[in-house]
């Protein structure tokens, strides 16, 4: 049997047709925008016999577009019977054949290889995404060891974040993780200590005169550096 009506299918792989096409096919006199509702009142709802879209032709009268509704097959057949014309009858059996053939064994299975594959690709395609985060947090979980912030920004550079140990220092003295002021600057805020993202480490260096000179260094602790790796990338992910 030949293509009476033109058949597409929605987003779950179900058949469904232009009811303005099945209009016209069936010859009806009454306009679709009054015949089509007088049709859903025979207990057809929206969302699951049918959804409403806009028309691929043009009102010849306004020149806007028409409201046009894609249809299940099984509400097409229902439309067909109440109509009780040849037409009708023919386009029933139209719609009985398609029916028919989308349930056969060879359509079913074919419909189950490419949902199979769109899951395969859908998964593949978020391991990916995940996969710089998922090693990096791995080889932060396996250590303890608190680095230094150009190590970090050497870090962030391996997952894929162009940023120098001079952007990255600027970046969190404006982002409130390390302070400004004189004295302290470049030490970690009380917000960043409180967050668990720095920790400060003092070492003591005898100067050659006997005197005690005690340096303090920012570090990055593990919890601070799975924290930035993933805020970047998450950055890049939006942008």
């Amino acid at each position: 049997m030949g293509e009476l009506i033109k058949i597409e299918t929605n987003e779950d792989g179900q058949p469904t047709i232009s009811g303005r096409e099945l209009h016209e096919f069936l010859e009806i006199n009454t306009r679709y925008n009054d015949w089509f509702p007088r049709m859903v009142e025979y207990g057809f709802s929206e969302g699951t016999d049918f959804y409403s879209k806009m028309s691929e032709t043009y009102n010849a009268a306004g020149g806007r577009p028409s409201i046009d509704h894609r249809i299940t097959i099984d509400m097409a057949k229902e439309l067909c019977m109440i109509q009780r014309t040849e037409r009708g009858k023919q386009a029933r059996q139209y719609f009985i054949a398609i029916e028919k053939d989308w349930n056969s064994p060879e359509k079913v299975m074919a419909r189950a290889l490419q949902i199979a594959d769109r899951k395969i690709k859908e998964l593949t395609a978020t391991n990916e995404q995940m996969k710089p985060k998922a090693l990096f947090a791995d080889a932060v979980e396996a250590s303890d060891t608190s680095i230094l912030i150009g190590d970090l920004a050497k870090r962030l550079k391996q997952n894929g974040i162009e940023i120098g140990q001079k952007r990255l220092f600027e970046r969190f003295r404006n982002e409130g993780f390390l302070m400004r002021q004189a004295g302290s600057y470049n030490m970690p805020t009380q917000k960043a200590m409180e967050m668990g993202l720095f920790e400060i480490k003092e070492r003591t260096i005898n100067n050659p005169d006997g005197s005690i000179r005690i340096t303090k260094t920012p570090k990055v602790t593990g919890k601070g550096q799975v924290y930035f790796v993933n805020r970047f990338l998450n950055e890049r992910k939006e942008g």
